[in-house]
């Protein structure tokens, strides 16, 4: 890092010890993090700050360890005791669901407090279900914000380990398209989750076991069971698009269905549509799409490796 970037991050640190915030110096500091790993002057950076040894420097060590991104257990021992309170947060609930109509992105969210009981905070993060759940934003908010999202809630352990998978996904994954604002938050997210107890990994989505509107029709628990398997672990994800992609491809290429299922598969999806959130645009592709669906199924030239393999087992 340059002479002057380096005199501006200590410019920085010396205004937030006049604030006195723990949340706004771990946000700056997160913030910081993200732009030292793309630049790749993380360890030349904090080399530089231990040979300053100012109080500026200090707490700049200090709040680059409390999300993460350095090794600074001595940095804090002779700053103001606001400083110690980095980090040290209690979380208060959890909340998850669609963050719009067809569910294309959800939101796992948390709240948080200090251990004084100050600066109340939430986290948001935006999970982007066709990128395959991969967190895609990410947002620190007063807690008011919950209001307008509509969410239900949900043990804190499970959110939290949604959010860890969903940034350890993002890792996987090159070139996805997130937000730009996303790595400048993601070092106090992971800090934030990883601080959850009773941290759970890999929780499966439990919404396809809450569903008890399974019509009453024939073959309509053998349709349902192929409709969750079509879901899989992102099932508040349903919209025009992947309706359509349900009724006129994933069903004619993977699954075989009884005359009774094929039959109930539109009542069944329909019931499905009600349950989230009974969309019109959706109800109208199960209109225009299901009258096909019987000819679709008997076309075994749309039929995948898979189900053509299992059609020929005794």
């Amino acid at each position: 890092m340059s002479t002057p970037a380096f005199d501006t991050v200590i410019a920085q640190a010396r205004d937030l010890l006049r604030w006195r915030s723990p949340l706004r110096t771990e946000l700056w500091a997160a913030r910081l993090t993200a732009e030292l790993e793309e630049s790749g002057q993380a360890e030349p950076f904090l080399g530089r700050l231990r040979d300053d040894g100012g109080q500026e420097a200090r707490l700049t060590l200090a709040a680059l360890a409390a999300v993460g991104g350095a090794d600074a257990a001595d940095a804090a021992r002779t700053l103001p005791g606001w400083v110690h309170r980095m980090g040290r947060v209690t979380c208060e609930g959890g909340w998850y669901g669609k963050a719009d109509p067809y569910g294309e992105q959800v939101l796992a969210v948390l709240s948080f407090r200090y251990e004084n009981g100050k600066e109340p905070h939430i986290l948001v993060v935006g999970l982007g279900q066709p990128q395959g759940g991969l967190a895609v934003d990410a947002l620190v908010e007063e807690t008011t914000f919950l209001d307008e999202l509509g969410l239900r809630p949900a043990e804190p352990g499970v959110v939290a380990g949604r959010v860890l998978d969903a940034f350890e996904l993002g890792e996987q994954i090159m070139g996805a398209a997130v937000a730009d604002t996303l790595p400048g938050v993601r070092p106090l997210a992971t800090a934030r989750a990883l601080a959850v107890p009773g941290l759970v990994r890999g929780a499966p989505d439990d919404t396809v076991d809450r569903f008890e509107e399974v019509p009453d029709l024939p073959g309509a628990r053998e349709a349902f069971d192929k409709l969750a398997e079509f879901l899989g672990d992102r099932p508040l994800w349903w919209s025009p698009a992947r309706v359509s992609q349900f009724l006129t491809s994933w069903l004619p290429r993977e699954a075989i269905l009884s005359e009774a299922a094929i039959a109930a598969v539109p009542e069944v999806v329909r019931a499905w549509t009600r349950y989230c959130g009974d969309q019109p645009a959706v109800l109208r592709q199960i209109d225009e799409d299901a009258p096909r669906l019987p000819a679709l199924m008997a076309d075994e030239s749309l039929a995948g490796l898979g189900k053509r393999l299992a059609r020929r087992r005794p």
